[in-house]
């Protein structure tokens, strides 16, 4: 495969550089007429009788790109050539903000895993609103997910995701309440079930279009924290995302045990199939699983613990372009 001779120079240069420069290029290509056919054409056939509707919306295979991968929502045009039944952007936060300092996203090639510590770099509500509003929605469900700017203290936080809702919510077919990402400071304080609630109730005011509200939850929450957020998530929303990136270190060399950011890849799969079977156990509600999923076999796993769709992003790092098609082949 092309994308397999071109692996040795791609991670020999900065990973984020490497998205960066290739998140480019399909952005240049988007407005072409036919891109995402184009694209699709290029990377082979996938699966197209795997259609199932979730939280009452209509999505053509449960395979989906997780948010991180195009945060802006620059790609969502031609994305869905790649063989996606949804695409999520984001995190999205109400201001712009830069995020952290790089060196920021690290591979981890022998275990197939990435560590990042972006920080929620975002171009802003606004700015994310205006681009959707200027172009084609795209043919796939859009899920847009939601963050909060560093310098916002917790009491900030119900108002500052509205304010984020209200600003996209004409554009997102659902929406990802994140607090559970370990790069922003006291975020993951905010999945406390006494602060939880505050949020997702600003946010359903703030939800006159009646779009459907996701929690994304952390694989590093204890087992009481963990019930307590999904009894929250019970009662104020329609569905969760399971999981995040974690801050473990378990299957990695141990020079990463210091390295500030999220882990995510194929050291997180396990942890990430049994945080989906213990949720299933508690709640009714759908799930998208995330985490660790690069091929049939992974998304057939984490579909049985309970999962109603599933997400991937590094997976598709390591992969290349033709993964989706790969895994939605490989699915009863």
């Amino acid at each position: 495969m092309l994308y397999d001779s071109l692996k040795p120079y791609l991670f020999s240069v900065d990973a984020e550089r490497v998205h960066e420069e290739v998140s480019g290029l399909l952005a240049l290509a988007a407005p072409i007429p036919g891109a995402a056919a184009i694209l699709s054409l290029l990377t082979g056939h996938g699966r197209t009788d795997l259609e199932k509707t979730v939280f009452g919306v209509k999505f053509p295979n449960p395979v989906g790109l997780a948010a991180g991968f195009d945060k802006d929502g620059k790609l969502t045009s031609i994305l869905p050539g790649l063989g996606f039944g949804f695409l999520e952007i984001g995190s999205v936060t109400l201001e712009p903000q830069s995020g952290n300092d790089k060196p920021r996203l690290f591979r981890l090639v022998e275990q197939g895993a990435i560590v990042n510590r972006l920080g929620f770099n975002s171009e802003g509500a606004r700015a994310v609103a205006l681009r959707l509003s200027s172009k084609p929605l795209p043919y796939v469900p859009l899920g847009i997910n939601l963050g909060l700017n560093k310098d916002v203290p917790p009491e900030g936080a119900p108002k500052a995701y509205a304010r984020t809702l209200r600003i996209l919510a004409k554009y997102g077919d659902y929406f990802v309440i994140n607090v559970s990402s370990p790069n922003t400071p006291g975020l993951r304080d905010l999945q406390a079930s006494t602060t939880l609630p505050g949020i997702l109730s600003a946010v359903q005011k703030a939800n006159d279009l009646k779009k459907p509200i996701l929690v994304k939850l952390s694989p590093d929450l204890s087992a009481s924290d963990l019930g307590a957020c999904v009894e929250v998530a019970n009662k104020f929303a329609q569905g969760l995302v399971v999981s995040n990136t974690t801050v473990s270190r378990e299957g990695v060399p141990p020079e990463w045990k210091y390295r500030a950011g999220g882990l995510s890849g194929s050291p997180l799969k396990q942890r990430a199939n049994a945080l989906v079977k213990a949720v299933r156990s508690i709640t009714a509600l759908p799930i998208i699983g995330v985490g660790g999923i690069s091929t049939a076999s992974d998304a057939r796993e984490r579909l049985a613990a309970g999962a109603d769709l599933v997400q991937l992003y590094t997976g598709l790092v390591y992969g290349g372009p033709a993964t989706v098609k790969r895994i939605t082949m490989g699915l009863d």
